[in-house]
């Protein structure tokens, strides 16, 4: 498996056209939006990369603040929701666990595919805490009402719900059991132009062993499965 984070730091270019690729069907932004509405919302994103969910809310949204520890990525995504002319937002190099931001200034804290690294191996025995912190953070931005919004990997490659590791799994079961978040699924597949771009962008992130599994498969179009949790913040 490539190392991610050297992916995040170092090639925010190729990262972006790999996550261009996926959910062409457009099926992510009406499952958020059943969960709450966009429209004229402050946002703040945790882990926003290179601006995938930011640019999605933004032609609804009154703000975002798109947070990252990748200054690489936030460049990215500054192009992205700076073309949006009635958006205030900025973009700022944050800690999940340490948000620079005051209290209650926000309805929406959303985190897509980036709270996973706390729960992970990378966090060891202390994940749970780790997790919860960052948690904690979400919801002390958010004004009374507002929503916390999680969004994972369930599956690359994978036509259902399948967690790639158990513990993808165990950190599930915390967010359910544990904290109180509801669960939602929906498909996002991927769409290349073609067999070899999909092995060279997938294979870029995933590693050798899955960009053979592409070919295989023969993957032009390959499937995703994305998890959505959400909790309102009294």
């Amino acid at each position: 498996m490539p190392d991610q984070f050297a992916i995040y730091r170092d090639y925010a270019d190729r990262y972006e056209r790999l996550v261009a690729q996926e959910d062409y069907e457009g099926r992510l932004l009406p499952a958020l939006a059943a969960i709450r509405s966009f429209d004229h919302a402050d946002v703040v994103e945790w882990g926003a990369g290179t601006g995938r969910v930011s640019a999605l809310v933004a032609p609804y949204a009154r703000s975002i603040v798109a947070c990252d520890e990748s200054s690489a990525m936030l460049a990215i995504a500054a192009a992205k929701v700076g073309r949006f002319a009635h958006l205030r937002w900025q973009v700022a190099v944050a800690d999940h666990r340490r948000m620079p931001l005051p209290d209650r200034v926000a309805d929406v804290a959303i985190a897509g595919w980036t709270l996973c690294y706390l729960a992970s191996k990378f966090c060891g025995e202390t994940w749970q805490q780790q997790l919860t912190q960052a948690i904690d953070q979400m919801r002390r931005v958010l004004r009374p009402g507002g929503t916390i919004v999680i969004i994972e990997t369930l599956g690359t490659g994978e036509s259902q719900p399948r967690p790639p590791a158990e513990w993808f799994s165990e950190y599930f079961r915390f967010l359910e059991d544990d904290l109180g978040f509801r669960a939602t699924w929906v498909r996002t597949d991927f769409k290349f132009v073609s067999l070899e771009e999909a092995a060279d962008l997938l294979g870029f992130f995933f590693g050798a062993e899955f960009a053979e599994e592409v070919r295989r498969n023969h993957w032009i179009i390959t499937p995703e499965c994305t998890g959505i949790w959400w909790k309102v913040v009294e």
